[in-house]
């Protein structure tokens, strides 16, 4: 740490967090012209640009390197703190996780539960998709995440969670007007489900069954939390590829129907967490892989 001053670091963090130089300065008690002084030296001394200035800053990619370095000093001086029982070490002590919607409406929030309320754990969730949420720890934003990535990303450690299956389903009355063909034509004009402007999800389930000649039609709903989907689903808005955690008890019931059996898909989940001796951290990584051994498919 001899070559990058901690005090240098810490100032790109709170630049970041804060979005100005001007904002930064207040939050440290020192004027602008300081703020701006250390960035400069730390990207001198790096021979990077580490800031873009933009409103508000953006780090480049040299920059999220050192707020993720600058991110991990401080979770390690707040565990230290709480060892040797300093001022300070009765505070909460927060953890940042990125999860993906659909394990955070089934069985994320469960793991969470597990730890002891004396461990005075608080929880920042980054709700993001799952192949999206490794751009959160790259950056520096989370401590952990889920994805479905399992390339670690640079300083983590990553560890299979097991397999999320998904089914393709409808409401039985929109299967019945919509779905009563061979799934690979119907598909291409039935009204469908959709997350969000960034869910590929179910073009890509078309895409398969066409062979890549066509998504899933124009006509869709984007419905952006994991429970209106499923009851967007169920509503007979569209049909969509809903967990079988939560499609189980609509198709036991009679709201939902599998209209293509033996196509579901499953989306591996890995675990991928900084690597730091930090007991919060241990904490909850293994409450999260015990109850991802219970909810999900080995």
């Amino acid at each position: 740490m001899s070559d990058l001053p901690l005090d240098q670091v810490r100032t790109l963090l709170t630049v970041v967090d804060e979005g100005t130089f001007d904002a930064a300065a207040a939050a440290l008690h020192v004027t602008p012209s300081a703020v701006s002084q250390r960035v400069k030296a730390l990207e001198q001394r790096t021979g990077r640009v580490l800031l873009l200035r933009t409103k508000p800053v953006l780090p480049t990619e040299s920059g999220e390197v050192l707020v993720r370095l600058a991110r991990q000093v401080a979770r390690l001086e707040r565990d230290a703190h709480a060892e040797l029982g300093l001022s300070g070490a009765g505070e909460p002590t927060r953890v940042s996780v990125a999860v993906n919607a659909d394990s955070l409406a089934t069985w994320f929030l469960g793991a969470l539960t597990r730890l002891p309320a004396a461990s005075r754990l608080c929880f920042e969730l980054r709700r993001e998709d799952e192949s999206h949420t490794a751009a959160l720890l790259r950056e520096g934003t989370v401590m952990a995440a889920v994805t479905s990535s399992p390339d670690p990303v640079p300083g983590c450690s990553v560890r299979h969670l097991g397999r999320m299956r998904y089914l393709p389903v409808a409401a039985p009355e929109f299967a019945a007007r919509h779905l009563a063909g061979p799934p690979a034509q119907a598909l291409r004009r039935a009204p469908v489900v959709v997350f969000d402007r960034r869910d590929d999800f179910q073009d890509g389930f078309v895409r398969r069954l066409t062979g890549g000649r066509s998504g899933a039609s124009a006509l869709r709903h984007y419905v952006p939390t994991s429970e209106g989907f499923v009851e967007a689903v169920a509503a007979g808005l569209g049909w969509g590829m809903v967990p079988e955690a939560q499609a189980d008890p609509l198709l036991r019931d009679g709201r939902l129907t599998v209209f293509a059996p033996d196509r579901e898909v499953d989306v591996s989940l890995y675990w991928q967490q900084w690597k730091l001796d930090s007991p919060a951290l241990a904490a909850v990584s293994a409450a999260v892989t015990r109850a991802a051994a219970e909810a999900l498919r080995g």
